[in-house]
């Protein structure tokens, strides 16, 4: 079992917590240290646990740190940790800044120990169902709208929400990006609150996001186009469509759904797959594999270099937002 300890005792922090402690065959978990009274004393009755008066006495005591403190504070305590060589566990986005990312890639390397990155979305029984599926997407659209919770806030809707299908959609995309467009409003906080965005890949792939956090009903789905094939995952209900087409040689069975291209051409069959899907914990998921890789020395599957990625072309899409942004003049 690997010593492990949790840097921040808010909401997610204290659900982190509490699976650590559910996963007691993978993790000893020796305590956790947050500087708010209110939040380490929820923390101390609810799971029996000790709170650490600093960091550094907590990292001392650990072997891998687990990081759910707000984003602005993440590169200070990762930094800490992979300066002590702990094994680093970090929510997204990994870090504030680009700069911050690249600083601690090459502390971790420098460290030589492992960083897994809490792109949770890539642990949704839906998705990795997904993932067999998706060859060479060409289009690919995602909606992902959440309703006003002040707690995210601090952060635009793209680092705060549209950045889960940024991982998502740079995991099954392979290529470089070409141009990126985006547009957005600040409807309630400082900064954008929902803002679209359209991502041109080397390869011709189009990817069109759109996040918020003011709508009225939550959606989590992303729909991939590829050759033949139609893939829809929904996130938010854990489910999974899949739309695929095969050629026919001879004819077709009466109760098939077909395709005619037309004369000289072969007719295309129809197939319909609703796959069953498992109904697991994707943070309980992440935090077991965070384990896997360091036990038996391979790459976590969401690791630091995916989120220096995906928060790269996060941070684009934002200075795309700032310069479209037109300010209102009032000449009265």
């Amino acid at each position: 079992m690997l010593k492990v300890g949790v840097l921040g005792a808010g909401h997610l922090g204290k659900i982190h917590i509490k699976l650590l402690l559910e996963l007691s065959d993978k993790y000893e978990f020796i305590g956790f240290y947050d500087p708010s009274d209110e939040n380490a004393k929820v923390a101390e009755e609810t799971y029996n646990v000790k709170r650490f008066v600093t960091i550094d006495e907590l990292l001392d005591e650990v072997e891998c740190i687990d990081i759910v403190t707000p984003t602005l504070s993440h590169f200070d305590c990762a930094s800490k940790a992979l300066r002590k060589s702990k094994h680093v566990f970090i929510e997204k986005p990994v870090t504030e800044t680009v700069d911050e990312a690249k600083k601690l890639i090459n502390l971790a390397h420098e460290a030589g120990v492992k960083v897994q990155v809490g792109h949770v979305e890539r642990f949704n029984p839906a998705f990795q169902a997904a993932v067999p599926y998706i060859k060479t997407p060409m289009f690919i659209e995602t909606h992902r709208l959440a309703q006003f919770n002040p707690r995210g806030t601090d952060v635009p809707v793209v680092l705060d929400l549209m950045i889960h299908d940024l991982d998502a959609i740079l995991s099954v995309v392979k290529s470089g990006v070409k141009k990126i467009s985006a547009s957005g409003v600040a409807v309630v906080s400082d900064t954008p609150d929902i803002a679209n965005a359209r991502i041109e890949f080397d390869n011709g792939c189009v990817a069109n996001l759109t996040a918020s956090r003011i709508s009225m009903k939550n959606m989590r789905k992303s729909r991939f186009f590829q050759k033949d094939a139609y893939i829809s995952v929904d996130f938010l209900t854990k489910e999974l469509e899949v739309v695929r087409m095969e050629t026919i040689d001879g004819e077709a069975n009466p109760f098939d759904v077909v395709f005619d291209m037309g004369k000289g051409k072969p007719i295309k069959k129809v197939l319909f797959d609703k796959p069953d899907i498992e109904d697991v914990n994707a943070i309980k998921e992440e935090l077991s594999t965070f384990n896997d890789a360091i036990v038996n020395d391979t790459t976590p599957i969401v690791s630091i270099e995916d989120g220096y990625n995906a928060l790269d072309i996060a941070q684009k899409i934002v200075d795309k937002l700032k310069s479209s942004t037109t300010p209102i003049i009032d000449n009265n």
